[in-house]
């Protein structure tokens, strides 16, 4: 049962990061990094905690999929990533996890040295 939990979080974190490899260069290292620093973050934490883990993980590997599938086929050449937060599901967030959403938005939110300067406003 461990062993399959094991190959089950591996398999997922290789799966992320390689769909960032789709996102532009500022958003692939903030999002690796961040990545990282969750699995790391939730290595030792109780089964409820673990399964919904990875669900969001799972989830968010879906969505990102999707989007990079439409992005291949979007003629405009500007690439779309992100998805929209409800209050809903803000209120469910622990503080931990609030503050480690503003910080995640101020990285996100820089002006990035990778694009023009068109792109470098953020898209909410």
């Amino acid at each position: 049962m461990a062993g399959r939990h094991v190959s089950r979080v591996r398999a997922l974190y290789k799966r992320v990061l390689q769909l960032h490899r789709v996102l532009p260069p500022d958003l692939k290292a903030l999002g690796d990094r961040y990545v990282k620093d969750e699995f790391r973050r939730h290595k030792a934490v109780g089964s409820d905690e673990a399964q919904r883990f990875l669900q969001e993980w799972e989830v968010y590997a879906t969505v990102l999929l999707q989007q990079a599938n439409e992005n291949r086929q979007n003629s405009t050449g500007k690439a779309c990533f992100g998805i929209f937060l409800p209050e809903e599901k803000l209120n469910d967030f622990r503080d931990e996890q609030i503050g480690q959403l503003q910080e995640l938005m101020q990285e996100a939110t820089k002006p990035n040295w990778f694009s023009d300067s068109e792109s470098a406003e953020p898209k909410l």
